[in-house]
């Protein structure tokens, strides 16, 4: 990779590492779901002037919507309110093993030994989290981060059944979807919406502005472009920084603590990530005379 994409990659990740923190202050002034409809809100008014998305998959697109936005990041930051934000990116990272166990389960992928190892040793690094004393008192939100987890992986397997339609249109398409539903999860699982709206900060509004257009419309722009020049394997394994950068955005801004079971657990998750997302590559023998 070039020394800018390599660059990139990594602002990537820092982006969405950094998007938990920012969260999770911006949730002590909005309720979760209402935070998550404004952040598509902004995401959606942007995009959908340049990236409009074919009419003719708007049922598809609905419900990729309401399963990988909607009821995903319902999930995972209501969680995210109950827990630490360090915590939170850690268990997230059961994203990548439920992602391939569905796509063996569902389409037919393989799984290679090494793979099945990095599961196995990711699931063992969530169950050593979830055990720890810090979390003996909040398991039901970090339940919730791991079912978001796997809410996610979901919706990739009914994104990948879509077909190619294009890193910004799909954006856009799940933003102009997921907006209306988590309003209506709002109003139905939460209270004073107008009141919160009214009484928010300038500070809380621009936590509103990173999550829409810095974490969902410039990190998915970077993200598609890499993905654009280079394959998966080159460009996933960079997201290994993502967790990292929430444990020390929590710790710096937060004031989060990271005991050594967590640590440990996390260590693990991220190791059994790396295990299933980085390939090796074999280099063309080379031509004799």
């Amino acid at each position: 990779m070039k020394p800018i994409d390599i660059l990139l990659a990594i602002l990537v990740a820092v982006i969405w590492g950094m998007g938990f923190i920012v969260a999770k202050a911006a949730m002590s002034h909005f309720s979760p779901i209402l935070l998550m409809a404004l952040r598509f809100t902004l995401t959606a008014f942007c995009l959908i002037w340049f990236f409009r998305p074919p009419p003719g998959l708007f049922k598809q697109l609905f419900w990729i919507s309401l399963v990988s936005a909607a009821l995903q990041y319902s999930l995972t930051f209501n969680g995210v309110r109950g827990i630490d934000a360090s915590t939170a990116a850690l268990l997230v990272q059961l994203e990548v093993p439920f992602g391939l166990l569905l796509a063996w389960l569902v389409l037919g992928d393989r799984i290679s030994l090494k793979q099945g190892l990095g599961m196995v040793i990711a699931f063992t690094g969530a169950v050593l989290i979830i055990g720890a004393p810090k979390l003996s008192g909040d398991l039901v939100y970090a339940l919730m981060v791991i079912a978001g987890a796997f809410t996610w992986a979901v919706g990739q397997i009914m994104i990948k059944k879509l077909g190619n339609l294009g890193g910004f249109r799909l954006i856009s398409g799940i933003a102009l979807f997921a907006t209306p539903q988590l309003y209506v999860a709002s109003f139905l699982l939460e209270s004073d919406q107008f009141l919160q709206i009214e009484t928010a900060s300038l500070n809380t509004w621009s936590a509103v502005v990173y999550l829409g257009l810095v974490m969902t419309a410039l990190g998915y722009a970077i993200w598609y472009r890499l993905l654009g020049h280079y394959s998966v394997n080159q460009v996933m394994p960079f997201l290994l920084l993502l967790p990292v950068t929430s444990v020390f955005g929590g710790i710096f801004f937060l004031g989060e603590t990271l005991t050594p079971l967590v640590a440990l657990g996390g260590c693990l998750a991220i190791i059994g990530v790396a295990m299933i997302t980085i390939q090796r590559f074999r280099l063309p023998a080379r031509r004799t005379a």
